[in-house]
């Protein structure tokens, strides 16, 4: 019996390989949004985040490092109100 491969995937902020599963999914829409894919199926360019602290923190959402990272990640120009607009949902979503 074969054993079933475990697709891996590089976390965009830490650089470190991690089961696709315990990873979150950012997406750049068609439309050109920059949204949080729960689902890990939603259409468009996506990119990885794992759940470590260092990785979701509000210090390093304010460093800037977070945008260059999302931006060359997406393969886009991200506006300072999209990227407020992704820190706010992110917040939102880490303090659940």
């Amino acid at each position: 019996m074969k054993k079933k491969k475990i697709p891996l995937r590089k976390c965009i902020v830490c650089q470190e390989m991690h089961p696709k599963k315990e990873l979150l999914r950012v997406v750049r829409t068609p439309d050109e949004r920059i949204v949080i894919d729960l689902t890990g199926r939603a259409a468009g360019r996506g990119t990885y985040v794992c759940r470590r602290e260092t990785c979701m923190t509000p210090d390093t959402f304010a460093s800037g490092k977070w945008k260059k990272v999302l931006e060359r990640a997406l393969n886009m120009t991200i506006s300072q109100e999209q990227y407020d607009q992704f820190r706010s949902d992110w917040m939102e979503l880490i303090d659940k």
